[in-house]
């Protein structure tokens, strides 16, 4: 204690001071600082940074009394920096520079700190937005901005003189994804330049590689001879070691040569191929190679060593659980159907539709008959792992008997499948019934129809066979529950989602089926059927706006479709348009000529705008498709006399009274003009016509008797006959034909003195009764009283 020495309170504090802080050096307090703010307004706090080098400050001080300093203040509230002369604070020019890593907060014991590494950890990066995945444009514009940056960072870089530590790695990676951006937005040119700005950089390693994208972008151009050299630049900068990329340009080489026609070539890297790794896309395609080059020895050994190809997955009994091992039961229930094993499943499918496909294809081709090929491919099949394709093979050779409309084959094919498996015996037993449904043999076919469903309940074309067996039957309610049970099974089963349509359509509810036919048209957006099926109901439920929208669509999917442009033309004339009528009949008449409704309509609406001269060609038209209709040829003559042409008027009744010397109407036009004209004629034609005349009312006679007689008679034996009305075509349209023809003008003129209804009184269609059949709007007119079977039969197929 007596070497301590304390100080007194009087004495003064040799660190007095130190503590001591002035305000006016806390830069971050500017932002409050009004003259400060005042001078970055004016044009001194905008001139432009200096870029000379600005000497130091720094200067030598003469030490003082840190606590009897006295603060230097400026005109901008900051303190003035400089030396001191003659004990006077001489202020020098405020300088814009600041010195790296000094600032007011070291006053306060904040550390030295020039790169900011106190500040803690970045901020998380943002996240993603969904909304953005697959946005090609967007990607590009990403890339090209990173492009920009790294081109800023190499320029900055050779600036500071630090040109050793630009990264190449990162200079490769922003033009690779650059390229690929460029190839993604289809931007081919501006990718291939992208590539060859790599490939031509000796510094980056390993830039021969991607002459494999510019292969794949010159084979997208079609250029393929370009695409084999780069493909050959870039197997040649690919070592050995590197097995599976070589292996997967050689197969890309292969498919260039087979889209050249070069089969010898593509046949040579298949080949190569297969004896270094087999795969299965190689060898289905050397067996598309040898098949186009006829070689039938070499497409049987293809197929045998298709069908041996090891497909690297396990087999299916490791996924059986045992009884005594809880544990091992939940690991097997976790793996059943984990990605491993889908993949699992969809390379076997692979395999499957590969060797199906191979099969169908050299089953005609290497034997004397495809039957023979058939047989030849199931054989190798039955000794291979894929022992079940047997069978499938089997059903597709009936399937292709059937194709050849040998149907006893078909058949005889098929009855073999009654005692296998049960799918087997479903996917069979449904073929059969379709195909007895189409002999319209619906005995036959509902049997089958019931096999199929006790063999396998779920399938729905099954399902379907019978539904239409039941609707053959005119059981409608009952044909829609089999449709709705097939639809329970499978809800895009579009064949049973047609037919129930149908079924509620004949049913007259309406609204359902066309529910039906719209829930159709959302799977099937462009089928012209189930727009045409969707325009009928409208015009059904008589909202012929919506009608004309959906034929509107319909002939949009198939302009050419003469009956949907018939159909629009007979709305539009419905609601009283006739221009637009016109255009759509004559459209129609432009792609079907033959069309009998198609030309009356045209006839008759330039006959009603006063154009006789133009309606003769289409009423001789349809003479020449009719020929036996006598009243075709009477138009003929009718418009003739109209236009003022009597001669060729008279020479055309004659010719008409020639091949049908019994027609009344036609003697009676020709004695009117004979009369008219002066002809000496007038006694022969007028004699004809009361001969005529007389023979017909003695006929009508017989005929009146002899319906009295047999009335009871057909009474009585049209009790059973009620089921086949649905043989022959409805009368409407001849009556439509008919009324049509009543209206023309000129019905009073009087060289018309006879009813119109006598013109085709003696005619008779010579092709008998006909079958419409309903879903053919791409073909015909679609009765929707009618039934079809071509929707009948889309279940064909046992997928």
């Amino acid at each position: 204690m007596d070497h301590v020495h304390l100080a007194a309170l009087d004495e003064e504090d040799l660190y007095s001071g130190y503590n001591d802080y002035n305000p006016t050096y806390d830069t971050e307090e500017l932002e409050n600082d009004v003259a400060f703010q005042q001078a970055l307004r004016t044009s001194h706090g905008r001139r432009p940074p200096m870029t000379a080098k600005i000497p130091s400050t720094a200067g030598v001080r003469p030490f003082g009394n840190m606590g009897a300093r006295v603060p230097l203040n400026s005109s901008v509230g900051r303190p003035a920096t400089g030396v001191i002369q003659d004990g006077i604070a001489v202020a020098r020019p405020m300088t814009a520079v600041r010195a790296a890593g000094y600032s007011s907060a070291a006053y306060r014991g904040s550390a030295f700190d020039p790169l900011g590494q106190s500040r803690g950890p970045a901020p998380p990066l943002e996240t993603k937005n969904e909304d953005t995945c697959g946005d090609l444009q967007l990607a590009l514009e990403k890339a090209k901005e990173a492009g920009r940056k790294e081109r800023i960072l190499v320029r900055q870089r050779e600036q500071t003189a630090s040109s050793d530590h630009i990264n190449l790695d990162l200079t490769y990676s922003v033009l690779f994804n650059l390229a690929s951006q460029y190839a993604a937005n289809d931007m081919y040119a501006e990718a291939l330049n992208t590539y060859q700005v790599i490939v031509k950089n000796k510094m980056f390693n390993n830039a021969g590689r991607l002459k494999v994208n510019m292969a794949n972008i010159y084979f997208k151009q079609r250029n393929y001879p370009k695409a084999i050299k780069f493909y050959r630049m870039a197997l040649d900068q690919i070592s050995s070691s590197h097995k599976e990329m070589r292996i997967k340009i050689m197969q890309n080489i292969g498919v260039v040569f087979v889209k050249m026609g070069q089969y010898s070539d593509a046949i040579t890297s298949f080949e190569h191929i297969m004896s270094e790794s087999p795969n299965l896309k190689t060898s289905f395609n050397l067996i598309l190679c040898y098949f186009a080059i006829g070689d039938r020895e070499k497409m049987k050994k293809a197929f045998q060593k298709l069908i041996v190809v090891p497909l690297g997955i396990d087999e299916d009994d490791k996924y059986i659980p045992p009884n005594d091992d809880p544990h091992m039961n939940l690991v097997i229930e976790a793996i059943k159907n984990d990605p491993l094993r889908q993949m699992e499943r969809e390379r076997k499918a692979m395999a499957e539709r590969f060797i199906m496909t191979a099969a169908k294809l050299i089953a005609p081709a290497i034997e004397a008959s495809f039957a023979s090929g058939y047989d030849w491919c199931v054989e190798m099949v039955k000794a291979s792992q894929y022992v079940e394709l047997a069978n499938d093979l089997e059903i597709n050779k009936a399937i292709t008997y059937l194709r050849q409309r040998d149907f006893n084959q078909a058949v005889e094919t098929l009855k073999m499948f009654e005692k296998k498996d049960s799918r087997v015996k479903s996917a069979a037993a449904t073929n059969l019934s379709f195909l007895y449904f189409l002999e319209n043999d619906f005995g036959l076919a509902d049997r089958y129809a019931d096999l199929a469903m006790s063999a396998d309940r779920y399938n729905p074309a099954a399902l379907t066979n019978k539904g239409n067996c039941v609707f053959a039957r005119g059981d409608y309610e009952k044909a829609a529950e089999f449709y709705k049970e097939a639809l329970r099974n499978d809800s895009s089963f579009t064949e049973a989602l047609y037919n129930l349509g149908l079924t509620y359509k004949k049913l007259n509810r309406l609204e359902e089926a066309l529910d039906c036919f719209l829930k159709l048209h959302a799977i099937m957006r462009n089928n012209a059927q189930v727009m045409y099926q969707i325009a009928n109901l409208y015009e059904m439920l008589e909202d012929l706006t919506q009608a004309i929208e959906w034929l509107m669509q319909l002939i949009s999917v198939a302009p050419t479709d003469p009956q949907a442009l018939a159909k629009l033309g007979d709305l539009y004339d419905n609601e009283g348009d006739k221009s637009q009528a016109f255009q759509y009949y004559y459209e129609s008449f432009r792609y079907f000529p033959s069309n009998i409704e198609g030309i009356e309509w045209l006839g008759a609406y330039y006959i009603d705008t006063q154009f006789c001269e133009k309606a003769i060609q289409y009423f001789e038209r349809a003479a020449l498709i009719q020929p036996t209709q006598v009243k075709w040829q009477l138009m003929v003559a009718s418009c003739y006399r109209r236009s003022g042409n009597y001669q060729k008027a008279l020479e055309t009744y004659k010719d008409i009274h020639r091949k049908f010397p019994e027609n009344v109407e036609c003697l009676r036009f020709l004695v009117r003009l004979c009369t008219d004209m002066g002809l000496k004629e007038v006694q022969e034609y007028a004699t004809r016509l009361k001969k005529v005349e007389k023979m017909k009312e003695l006929r009508e006679q017989r005929v009146k008797s002899g319906r009295d007689s047999s009335a009871r008679g057909r009474r009585e034996g049209s009790a059973g006959s009620e089921n086949g009305q649905s043989n022959y075509v409805n009368s409407a349209k001849g009556e439509r034909m008919s009324s049509k023809l009543k209206s023309l003008p000129g019905v009073n003129d009087p060289y018309e003195t006879s009813n119109n209804k006598d013109i085709d009184a003696s005619y008779v269609d010579p092709l008998g009764p006909q079958i419409e059949r309903p879903r053919t709007a791409a073909r015909k007119r679609v009765d929707e009283d009618e039934f079809a079977d071509e929707e009948l039969g889309d279940d064909l197929l046992p997928e």
